[in-house]
């Protein structure tokens, strides 16, 4: 098995300080923090608290139908985002990691064009990726372990009973 990068839940929490301390130290002010879901949705969440930004938006992308396979290309799910909402905003999109990139490129190039500043914020950065996040907390080219991922679905067990 090739060599994985884990991420716990107590490390997440250090991480998404530690990424938002860099979005403020930048200078950056976010008007509206861009969540990718699905794996750019707890630390989208987690950034817009730790920056005070109380406007969160999300765009559902699909790229990677497993571990290593994705689609030829990323597609943008239903229901999609209005883009002219984000006219003239400081907009941070994040997600977890920007491993060929494509799906962050796709996002960010959306975004131009109607948001004044738009940056960007992973978790993880790989070296193979397209574009390179704004910010990173870290840098690998691991298969990343999230704590949100790595179980299986939870699904009903027989037998229980319902409340």
């Amino acid at each position: 098995m090739s060599e994985r990068e884990i991420l716990t839940w107590e490390m997440f929490g250090t991480a998404s300080r530690e990424l938002a301390q860099a979005v403020a130290d930048s200078g950056f002010r976010p008007d509206v923090v861009l969540g990718i879901a699905r794996g750019g949705l707890i630390p989208a969440g987690s950034l817009a608290y730790a920056l005070d930004c109380k406007n969160l938006f999300t765009m559902n992308v699909e790229f990677y139908t497993g571990v290593g396979t994705t689609l030829d290309a990323p597609v943008m799910l239903p229901p999609l985002l209005n883009v002219t909402e984000l006219d003239d905003l400081s907009v941070l999109v994040v997600d977890d990691v920007a491993d060929s990139g494509r799906t962050l490129e796709l996002v960010d190039h959306f975004c131009r064009g109607h948001v004044s500043e738009v940056r960007t914020a992973v978790i993880y950065q790989k070296p193979q990726s397209v574009i390179t996040a704004d910010y990173a907390w870290k840098r690998t080219d691991h298969w990343i372990n999230f704590p949100w991922s790595s179980e299986p679905p939870v699904v009903k067990r027989s037998g229980v009973l319902d409340s």
